[in-house]
């Protein structure tokens, strides 16, 4: 199946809109959210739990599976879809935020980055041919582009170097494309100013990607000015392409992203914070492990339907946590799934009946976000 994307319903009083994403694995109804399996595992949970979940897209990481245990081995054994068992799509990251991440074992320059492995300290030279190539090897379904990410606050002189590398990186790499099934994605800089955006958004249309990243956001900034950019960034990007808004993904902050015309999200807010037993719920954010919870005989929430809501108390999952035992991670990791895919579809429905600013208020009303 060759990649496609069509925007099936368009909100009357916002931005939002509905799609169908087809990829060579699977098929994916927009606004989706990717859960996040950086190294080929989504942590603690089974690719076919996923699946069974609903999830048709996953994310993992070029950098990480470069370095371990390699991208030879992974085409050696099919691609990572085989490697892993996962019937279903595959984003890949190219690694620029990780290497953003381990700045202090890093040097960049026009070329590439120079690292460290975080792993045994041996030296590599990431190049965006390198990163396209780690990719293709992967045998995944989107490619991104290898972007020059800067930390925030940074000034303009470092934000519009970072535009001009990261357009030269992404020219490089539409040049060195090999394999045609891939999409290809460029990913959009400008740290927090609206004209960087706005000249990075039209440098990267010229070259006619497959769709659209938003990059170089939650690195610090305050959330009004997230808000702001991808405002300020989503106009000038293709209606008939998909936009993907990288690494957000509270719940309100979905939603606001959403209104602003957004189709693809991805993070580790769901799997990260339940394995610190904190749980997501129709009624807000639930710590696990408070006292008030030992001997409560209710489900974590009553509006859920997934494994963990159907068959285990509060107080079962409490007791798992404060044993440490490894099921209370798989159990509050697949609930925390579910209600992101329940969130998501919630949205496409209030898109395609145009309440999606109705869903935003009562959303906001009814729920306490999580700081993390």
């Amino acid at each position: 199946m060759a990649f496609s994307f069509t925007v099936t319903h368009n909100d009357t009083e916002s931005r939002a809109r509905t799609g169908l994403l087809k990829l060579p694995h699977a098929e994916v109804e927009t606004p989706a959210f990717m859960p996040v399996g950086t190294l080929g595992v989504v942590k603690a949970v089974a690719p076919e739990t996923i699946w069974e979940i609903g999830y048709r897209l996953i994310l993992s990481n070029a950098y990480h599976l470069y370095l371990r245990p390699g991208h030879e081995l992974i085409e050696d054994h099919g691609g990572l879809g085989r490697f892993m068992n996962w019937p279903g799509a595959i984003l890949t990251d190219s690694g620029g935020f990780q290497v953003f991440s381990l700045a202090k074992l890093r040097k960049l320059n026009d070329k590439g980055v120079i690292f460290q492995s975080h792993i045994d300290g041996s030296t590599h030279l990431f190049t965006p041919e390198l990163s396209l190539a780690v990719q293709e090897a992967l045998g995944v379904d989107i490619i991104m582009c290898l972007d020059d990410v800067r930390a925030y606050p940074a000034s303009k002189t470092d934000a519009t170097d970072a535009v001009k590398r990261t357009f030269a990186w992404a020219a490089r790499t539409v040049d060195s494309k090999k394999k045609v099934d891939p999409a290809l994605f460029g990913i959009v800089q400008g740290s927090m100013y609206p004209d960087l955006r706005r000249l990075s958004a039209e440098g990267l249309t010229s070259l006619e990607f497959d769709g659209y990243a938003i990059g170089g956001l939650s690195v610090g900034e305050p959330h009004e000015l997230m808000v702001e950019i991808i405002d300020a960034t989503t106009p000038y990007l293709p209606e008939h392409k998909p936009r993907y808004l990288m690494g957000v993904g509270k719940p309100l902050d979905i939603l606001e992203s959403t209104i602003r015309g957004v189709d693809l999200f991805d993070c580790v807010l769901p799997t990260r914070n339940a394995r610190n037993a904190n749980l997501f719920t129709s009624s807000g954010r639930l710590n696990i492990r408070n006292s008030r919870y030992r001997d409560d005989h209710g489900p974590v929430d009553s509006d859920c339907g997934c494994v963990l809501c159907r068959n285990y108390s509060r107080a079962y999952l409490r007791h798992l946590f404060k044993e440490n035992e490894i099921l209370g991670l798989t159990l509050a990791t697949v609930h925390n799934l579910s209600f992101y895919y329940q969130l998501m579809s919630d949205i496409r429905a209030a898109i395609r009946e145009n309440r999606v600013n109705s869903l935003l208020k009562q959303y906001s009303s009814r729920t306490e976000e999580i700081n993390d």
